[in-house]
Parts: C-alpha cells; sequence; structure tokens
C-alpha cells in the first residue's frame, strides 16, 4: 500500500550546511518532519557539493511523518556567478551580483557559457527547448547585473 502524501515543501539550501536553524528546521518542524534526520540525510547526499552553492530541494512528507526529497542542479545565479568569476563577498561569502541591475555591470559571461548553463539546468527550468532555457538564464543574468557578450 502506497503512503499517503501530506504535502510538498520546497527549499533553497546551502550544499552540505543544513542545520537545525531557520529557515531549515522551522519549516520541517511545522510540518512534523524529523529535522535532526533531513539535515543528515541532505548534508550527506551534498557533502562532495561546493558548498556556496544554493540547492533546490523538494521534500514529500507523509502521513506516517516520514519523508522523501529531491535535490536539484543549483540555482541559475550561482552558476552565472562562476561562469562571471565573481568573488565571495559580505558575512555569508557568497559572491554578489550588481547592487543596481541594468544600471551597474557585475561581470560578463559568454553566449556560450549561457548556453552551457541552460543545458545543465534545463531537467529544472520550466523550458521546452534549449532556446527557451537559454531566454530564462538571459533573465536571471540581466536581474544579478550580468552582462552577455557575443
Amino acid at each position: 500500500m502506497a503512503k499517503k502524501v501530506i504535502g510538498q515543501l520546497k527549499l533553497q539550501i546551502a550544499a552540505g550546511s543544513a542545520n537545525p536553524s531557520p529557515p531549515v528546521g522551522p519549516a520541517l518542524g511545522q510540518r512534523g518532519i524529523n529535522i535532526m534526520e533531513f539535515c543528515k540525510a541532505f548534508n550527506a547526499k551534498t557533502q562532495e557539493m561546493d558548498k556556496l552553492a544554493k540547492i533546490p530541494t523538494v521534500i514529500t512528507y507523509y502521513a506516517d511523518k516520514s519523508f522523501t526529497f529531491e535535490i536539484k542542479q543549483p540555482t541559475a545565479s550561482y552558476f552565472l556567478k562562476q561562469a562571471a568569476g565573481l568573488k565571495p563577498v559580505g558575512k555569508r561569502n557568497r559572491p554578489k551580483g550588481s547592487t543596481k541591475p541594468g544600471r551597474e555591470v557585475a561581470g560578463y559571461v559568454t553566449a556560450a557559457q549561457v548556453r552551457e548553463i541552460a543545458e545543465a539546468k534545463m531537467k529544472d527550468l520550466n523550458a521546452n527547448d534549449v532556446d527557451g532555457a537559454v531566454n530564462i538564464i538571459l533573465g536571471s543574468a540581466k536581474s544579478i547585473g550580468i552582462e552577455v557578450k557575443g
């Protein structure tokens, strides 16, 4: 007999560093999910990934308080910032885009790099083909102040 699904929860968690503090703990706790069990499983599954990468995660939780989770590719902004060669800054030591997108340029990427990112993210994006995925990645680049050359 199949388990009864109660719902799904979507979170973006830094690779290998899930812990019971906000936002992970409260989001899982109010749904009755074992927080420490999730943190250990997530950290084990993502320990090989770059610690700066935020990983979109879909957690499905069931009536018997069990759960399953699916990790996706890191965010498009992570790939764009890496391709542009942006250096980590700030308290969290993460690369930052432009503070004034559209007016200031934080970095540059090539059209080939954008296509490569789109192909890597294709299964996670809401696009029918690679050209549609490229347009989504171009929009992300524009919103964080990265200019596409070529």
